[in-house]
């Protein structure tokens, strides 16, 4: 109910609320020259075999109700990678009293350990204490709306193609945040307290 109560707030650019969450994504290479689609009627032939490249992550990162859209393509959804992710965050707000940050029980999520080790104690608390962490429970990770932003990734973003690297997963996604920014692209969430009370059939809160 914490994370529902906050979702039903008024949009306030002092207490923003966003969303973060990570998709790793497969880099992969052609064996073969697909055969291009260069006339009316016809489609991409491509061969099914293809040579692996390794894995990349995206943090999706939204802010909802704003229609604000910041993910990026990282090597890794690593600890050092989790902390430049949050200082370029911390940096999109600099009139925030606190950035209200909903994620997953990670690890390397639940402390400012990864911050403080790649910034030092002081500078990572500093960056750390700008938020204030709203965390899905266990097995509820769907209450957490950057999932939606993933799905949206995937499909106007990735879609079938074969990413070959991460250079090039980085201008994707930097294309579609542009995008999806210049369009307002909102979430439209309708799961509230009353409706979670009455599918899950509990009381209320005291």
């Amino acid at each position: 109910e914490d994370l529902l109560d906050l979702y039903e707030r008024p949009l306030n650019p002092r207490e923003p609320v966003v969303c973060l969450d990570e998709k790793p994504v497969p880099l992969r290479g052609e064996c073969r020259a697909p055969i291009a689609a260069d006339r009316p009627g016809t489609i991409l032939k491509r061969d099914s075999e293809y040579i692996r490249k390794g894995t990349a992550n995206v943090f999706c990162v939204v802010e909802p109700k704003a229609g604000r859209h910041m993910t990026e393509a990282t090597k890794n959804r690593k600890a050092p990678e989790f902390a430049k992710t949050l200082e370029k965050l911390s940096w999109a707000y600099p009139k925030a009293r606190t950035i209200h940050l909903v994620m997953d029980n990670l690890t390397s999520h639940r402390s400012a350990n990864a911050l403080t080790k790649l910034y030092g104690e002081e500078r990572g608390k500093k960056i750390w204490e700008k938020f204030s962490v709203h965390y899905t429970p266990k097995h509820g990770s769907w209450l957490n709306q950057a999932e939606i932003e993933c799905g949206l990734v995937g499909r106007q973003c990735l879609g079938k193609d074969r990413i070959v690297d991460l250079e090039t997963l980085q201008n994707r996604t930097a294309a579609w945040n542009d995008r999806a920014n210049r369009g307002g692209i909102k979430t439209n969430w309708g799961f509230t307290v009353e409706k979670a009370r009455e599918k899950f059939q509990y009381g209320r809160r005291r």
